[in-house]
């Protein structure tokens, strides 16, 4: 490919951008990555690497400027997703939403008063800068609470709090976390953990996906997720009602929208974050996975702002907005304590079962960090839901690190 091909800035290139890069450059485009992460592994799928930080959206429009870029995505990250929309509005960039309502959506906080106003089921929560601030109005929540900082994502800067000792200490960690000057604190809510995939388009929902979560050493960071969700077909209903409101409400231009939700015992889903770009992890490659469409294509047809004229629904095989998808459970690898990786192992009753697998452990690494570090990420597919939930709960058994 050369540079003759229209341009592509793509915000990010770690592994979880690999199915992005690699649609981009299906359909056409010479696709520039960029961060801050030099290793990072999607960077050598690029064309083109220009390392800077898109984080700062100033410096990701001069960039966009000096490229000629014809096109922007957003990678698997928040600040990336607000990056290209503030890049998208000042170019005149199609598939996008405006800058401030990619505000509304991502900010924790922002999202939170657009769902009370939407009546949609979100966790009581208060916005809070200082500790008098927190002792003043604490008591409208009941404990257990949840402190968040309202601008990251997988896990960062989350704390539980039982009391009002234990919700200052997460107050301050939070704090620590977060670029802005403040945080939010929300009552903890019950239930299953699920995630909730959608394509948006003219508002309305026309595919969506749903999957059940698992967690490993950190309760606040997706290690897993299986389909399909266990989540009744009355409850994945409400979610794409609920997401029909917020993209009516925002009028939100077509493309992906992601939801992580909390159903109670009820089947009310009590929906927890909301992004307008991929989860990380290959998620979306757990959805072409499981029901065989190519979502990583569809996703950057619609950011690049060919929805309309090049995404044809037949052409992505949606006859309807949900259909059974196969028995696919997506697995990250990661390790129960700290130690120098010697190989990872496969039991036999499981080699058959792995459909893809994207493994960047090197050997005699060290894992430094056993709650956030991986080794790889692994998909399964199964006969039956039996046979996925049975070794969905014991996969620690049959994929694990083999330390020195």
């Amino acid at each position: 490919m050369n540079s003759l091909n229209p341009k592509l800035l793509l915000l990010g290139g770690s592994h979880a951008e690999i199915p992005l890069i690699l649609a981009a450059k299906e359909l056409g485009y010479y696709v520039i990555t960029t961060g801050n992460d030099q290793k990072g592994l999607g960077h050598s799928y690029a064309d083109k690497n220009i390392f800077a930080d898109f984080s700062d959206k100033n410096a990701m429009l001069e960039l966009a400027t000096t490229e000629k870029i014809d096109a922007i995505c957003s990678g698997c990250n928040d600040f990336a997703l607000l990056s290209t929309a503030y890049v998208a509005e000042k170019l005149s960039l199609p598939g996008h939403d405006s800058y401030e309502i990619a505000k509304q959506i991502h900010h924790k906080d922002k999202y939170r008063k657009l769902a009370e106003s939407l009546e949609i089921p979100t966790p009581k929560s208060i916005r809070i800068s200082t500790i008098e601030e927190l002792e003043k109005n604490i008591s409208s929540l009941q404990f257990p609470i949840i402190i968040k900082p309202v601008d990251l994502t997988g896990g960062k800067g989350i704390q539980r709090a039982d009391s009002i000792e234990e919700a200052k200490n997460a107050f301050k960690a939070a704090m620590k976390k977060t670029r802005e000057n403040y945080c939010i604190a929300e009552e903890f809510i019950e239930g299953t953990r699920h995630g909730f995939s959608c394509y948006i388009s003219k508002e309305r929902v026309v595919f969506y996906f749903a999957d059940n979560e698992q967690y490993f050493l950190n309760q606040y960071l997706v290690s897993g997720a299986n389909t399909p969700s266990t989540s009744s077909q009355a409850t994945l209903e409400m979610l794409k009602e609920y997401s029909e409101r917020i993209a009516k409400k925002l009028h939100l231009v077509d493309g992906i929208l992601h939801i992580q939700y909390i159903e109670k015992d009820n089947g009310i889903p009590f929906i927890i974050e909301v992004c307008r770009r991929p989860p990380g992890d290959l998620y979306i490659k757990l959805v072409k996975h499981a029901t065989q469409l190519d979502y990583p294509k569809m996703i950057v047809l619609a950011e690049t702002g060919c929805a309309n004229e090049s995404l044809r629904l037949d052409n992505f095989s949606i006859s309807r907005p949900y259909s059974e998808p196969l028995c696919v459970l997506r697995h990250c690898i990661m390790a129960k304590e700290k130690g120098k990786i010697k190989d990872i192992y496969f039991a036999k009753e499981i080699q058959n079962k792995i459909i893809d697998s994207f493994l960047w452990y090197k050997e005699k690494e060290f894992i430094e960090d056993p709650l956030h570090d991986k080794a790889g990420i692994v998909f399964l597919c199964f006969d039956s839901k039996n046979e996925m939930e049975y070794y969905t709960e014991n996969i620690s058994d049959y994929i694990k690190i083999i330390f020195e």
